[in-house]
């Protein structure tokens, strides 16, 4: 299911989702205009790497000149492809326009970065000896989905069934969020033992815990866990 908007009004414009993805894009329109050998190696310089951040192994200097701990805030903001950012960048203004609502524009830019954080830690821990650089911010989108499941899971939200079954169809939100998770915690399980690099599961599964886990601490008071569903519509 490709989730194509949600029923869920807002009251605050979201600058800092808006600002995110504006970043995200402009980096990765950078980088597409790289050749392959600079791009190889400002991915490396920018995507954290296990082995880096865990002084597992020593970079060439001209790449090492990012800290290795700087590179768990950098590698949010690169992508391995169209595709990746695409997927990355709907998701996040889809759900993360109502957490920012929820948050507050700067408590939410906190939750995104320290959540984006964790969760590339929690990829790192799986292979620390992995000299593979991490990109993209599924990470910290994670989170919000995490957070946005905890808050809206009565919200509609409307998502495209693909072939042989192809269609629309208004599902609760988290119809779609629990089996986006359950999906992440399957091929996660598949993807241990396996170094050939790939989709980061176990950045996506501990950004969504971590989301869960911080959203009580980043949340205005006065917005309730499990709002009822919105009436409106699309």
């Amino acid at each position: 299911m490709l989730p194509l908007r949600d029923d869920n009004p807002t009251e605050r414009p979201p600058i800092v989702t808006i600002a995110i993805i504006a970043a995200c894009v402009l980096v990765f329109a950078y980088q597409f205009t790289l050749p392959d050998k600079p791009g190889q190696a400002f991915a490396f310089q920018y995507g954290a790497i296990p082995a880096a951040i865990f002084g597992h192994a020593t970079l060439p200097t001209d790449i090492a000149a990012t800290p290795a701990a700087l590179t768990l805030l950098t590698s949010m903001f690169l992508h391995g492809g169209w595709m990746h950012l695409l997927g990355n960048m709907l998701y996040l203004w889809i759900f993360g326009n109502n957490i920012e609502d929820a948050m507050g524009h700067f408590k939410f830019a906190v939750f995104y970065t320290l959540c984006g954080i964790l969760a590339a830690l929690s990829h790192a821990l799986t292979d620390p000896s992995s000299q593979i650089p991490m990109v993209g911010a599924s990470g910290a989108i994670s989170a919000i989905l995490g957070a946005y499941l905890l808050l809206y899971p009565r919200a509609r939200v409307l998502v495209l069934i693909p072939p042989p079954f192809f269609g629309t169809v208004s599902v609760p939100a988290i119809m779609v969020l629990g089996f986006w998770f359950l999906g992440q915690l399957y091929s996660g399980g598949l993807s241990l033992g396996s170094h050939g690099g790939g989709i980061a599961f176990f950045a996506h599964i501990g950004g969504f815990i971590a989301g869960m886990a911080l959203v009580g601490i980043f949340k205005q008071r006065e917005v309730p866990f499990f709002a009822p569903a919105h009436s409106g519509r699309y």
